[in-house]
């Protein structure tokens, strides 16, 4: 079969622009965020290590992982079984369906989760917004990826606590309003907060996101790490921004 083939009339081929990676994406309807290709980079990997991604959508966040480090295995979790299709046929358009899978299945659902074993480090970029905060469909895909409608954040929490070998790593990005209940929840479930990074869109506005990593069974020691501006004060990405997408100063131009 040609890669061509795997993609569909109503999609379209995101190149990630790391190692000829590409992620398949639809033309409407949800697409992967700046987000989930902060909490990417923001991870720490080694090369042996397991992954299991949750809340894995259309599987941005392994694919950067992928792309720019040499692990072992990655598993991503998602509910909703499109977005997990679509993520499987990513893993084979980029040849890693040896060390790349996706599972359509509830992260809530324990059985399911004691199925995947211990892993090394879990990644997730969850819905941010809780299930009240406004009008919202709770069959919309968008609200399903924005809103606690499927999982909250205890569930999050939770299952990578389950997931996670003793002094394993969590990774999350998330909004700086809720790091209160982050860090609560955290500890409830035996993951020691231990670095976290504030996210600013750029020089002069406030942070809108923070990225947090966590220790399974860690000792109590939080650092905070520099902060990140997406954008300068000409409106072009910032040098640490350049890094993390690989590119060169005239690329903006």
């Amino acid at each position: 079969m040609d890669r061509l083939d795997i993609i569909r009339e109503d999609e379209t081929l995101e190149d990630l622009q790391i190692n000829g990676f590409s992620v398949i994406q639809k033309k409407e309807g949800f697409r992967f965020g700046m987000d989930a290709v902060l909490l990417a980079n923001f991870a720490k990997l080694k090369k042996r290590d397991e992954v299991v991604d949750l809340c894995s959508g259309t599987g941005i966040i392994p694919f950067v992982i992928m792309a720019k480090n040499s692990i072992s295995k990655i598993t991503g979790v998602e509910i909703q079984d499109e977005m997990v299709e679509m993520a499987n046929r990513t893993a084979r358009y980029n040849n890693v369906n040896d060390k790349a899978y996706f599972v359509n299945g509830d992260l809530k659902d324990k059985d399911l989760i004691k199925t995947l074993g211990k892993v090394d480090v879990v990644t997730v970029n969850p819905p941010y917004k809780l299930k009240d905060s406004g009008l919202i469909n709770l069959d919309d895909r968008n609200s399903i990826a924005r809103h606690e409608i499927c999982c909250t954040l205890k569930d999050v929490v939770e299952a990578a606590s389950i997931l996670l070998k003793d002094k394993g790593r969590f990774y999350m990005v998330h909004r700086p309003e809720r790091i209160a209940d982050i860090i609560c929840e955290m500890r409830s479930y035996n993951i020691e907060p231990k670095l976290i990074k504030i996210v600013h869109p750029s020089i002069k506005k406030r942070a809108n996101l923070i990225l947090i990593e966590g220790q399974k069974n860690g000792g109590k020691f939080l650092k905070w790490d520099t902060a990140l501006y997406v954008y300068d004060e000409n409106g072009q990405y910032t040098e640490d921004m350049n890094r993390i997408y690989y590119k060169r100063d005239d690329d903006n131009e």
